[in-house]
C-alpha cells in the first residue's frame, strides 16, 4: 500500500514538473531597455522599462457594481496608472496587501493613480464590516458574477492577483500571489 502512495506522490511531482514550461510567467521583471544609443534619458529609460512594448492592452470595457453604491466604469479610468487587485475577505495573503495598498492609494492618488480591489467571491454583507475594518480607501467591487473580470485579466488561478495597467491603457505587470508594498510602489513610480 505505502508503495502505491509512494509511486502516485513521485508521479505527481513530476506531472507538475513537466507542467512548469506552460504555465504562464509573471510579468513581474521589467522588459528589457532599449538600447544605449536610442535612448533618450533616465526618465524615458523607466517608463520603458515600465511596460514592455509587446504588452497587451487591458480590456476596459468592464462595468461593476462598487461597494458604496453605484459602478465603476473601467473606461472612465482612462490616463491613470491602475492597479487592479482580485482578492477575496478569506484569503490570508491579501489581508497582508491590503494595508500597503491603502497607504500607496493615500500617497499616489493625487498623481493619477487608481487602486480598485475586485473581491472575487463575498457578497456585499461579508464586504463591508471588512472594508471597514482594514480602512480600504479606493472602490472595493463586487466581482461575484463577473466571472468575465477574471477571464479578461488572468488566467487567474488564485488569489491575490494584481494587475498594474499603464496610463495608455496596456498591461504592464501582473503580480500573482502576495504583492508587497515595495514591489507595487515601485510599479508605480516606473508608469508616473
Amino acid at each position: 500500500m505505502n508503495v502505491r502512495w509512494i509511486v502516485a506522490a513521485v508521479a505527481a511531482v513530476g506531472l507538475g514538473l513537466a507542467a512548469l514550461p506552460f504555465l504562464p510567467s509573471s510579468s513581474e521583471s521589467p522588459a528589457p531597455s532599449a538600447p544605449a544609443a536610442e535612448s533618450p534619458g533616465p526618465v524615458a529609460d523607466a517608463a520603458a522599462n515600465a511596460c514592455s512594448a509587446d504588452a497587451r492592452m487591458a480590456d476596459m470595457s468592464f462595468v461593476v457594481p462598487e461597494l458604496e453604491g453605484g459602478e465603476v466604469d473601467f473606461a472612465d479610468l482612462e490616463g491613470k496608472v491602475v492597479l487592479l487587485n482580485f482578492w477575496a475577505t478569506w484569503c490570508g495573503p491579501c489581508k497582508v496587501e491590503i494595508p500597503g495598498f491603502v497607504e500607496l492609494q493615500e500617497k499616489y492618488r493625487d498623481d493619477g493613480v487608481v487602486f480598485l480591489g475586485l473581491s472575487v467571491d463575498d457578497s456585499a454583507e461579508k464586504l463591508r464590516p471588512f472594508a471597514a475594518e482594514y480602512q480600504i480607501n479606493y472602490p472595493v467591487l463586487i466581482g461575484d458574477g463577473h466571472d468575465d473580470v477574471q477571464e479578461a485579466f488572468g488566467p487567474i488561478w488564485g488569489i491575490p492577483v494584481t494587475v498594474v495597467i499603464g496610463r495608455d491603457g496596456r498591461i504592464c505587470r501582473t503580480h500573482m500571489g502576495l504583492a508587497t508594498k515595495e514591489q507595487v510602489e515601485r510599479d508605480i513610480r516606473a508608469l508616473l
